[in-house]
């Protein structure tokens, strides 16, 4: 991850990007190093957030290309039951983007929001939003304990 941190924004954009899909990879490790090597606030806020909102929206859209025969063939589910659920959840469950942030669940919240084909704009806004307060919020904490460590 040293090289990473060595292209500083960009290595931060694409650490970023990396640990928004399914790849097991830490975006902050790369971001605390930029920022304790001096690097801006907001740079490395942009970088962090479009990033990481990128690398989730293409699990959103790998979800989409999913096909409920799938669903059926491997997972042996109830079509008529997924269905009903994807009927209750496409108009009314955009929001649950918000929580593609979390580790090691949020990339698959993103895929299953994907392949429920739930609207993708508010689903794309909840997303940014989620995103860009985790990144905020750590930012915040690393120059918080960077401050206390100085």
């Amino acid at each position: 991850m040293d090289f990473l941190v060595e292209y500083g924004y960009i290595g931060v954009f694409l650490a970023s990007f990396l640990a928004a899909t399914i790849l097991p990879f830490s975006s902050e490790v790369v971001l605390t190093g930029a920022l304790v090597g001096g690097a801006s606030y907001w740079p490395c806020m942009v970088a962090a957030t479009v990033g990481n909102f990128l690398g989730g929206m293409t699990c959103y859209w790998i979800g989409m290309l999913g096909k409920t025969e799938w669903i059926k063939k491997y997972l042996r589910l109830d079509i008529s039951r997924l269905e009903r659920i994807q009927h209750r959840i496409k108009d009314r469950g955009s929001w649950i983007g918000f929580f593609v942030f979390l580790p090691g669940v949020g990339d698959f919240i993103a895929v299953a929001l994907g392949f429920l084909r739930v609207s993708v704009w508010p689903v794309a806004i909840y997303m940014f939003i989620g995103k860009a307060l985790r990144y905020w919020v750590w930012m915040e904490l690393v120059y918080k304990v960077q401050g206390i460590v100085s």
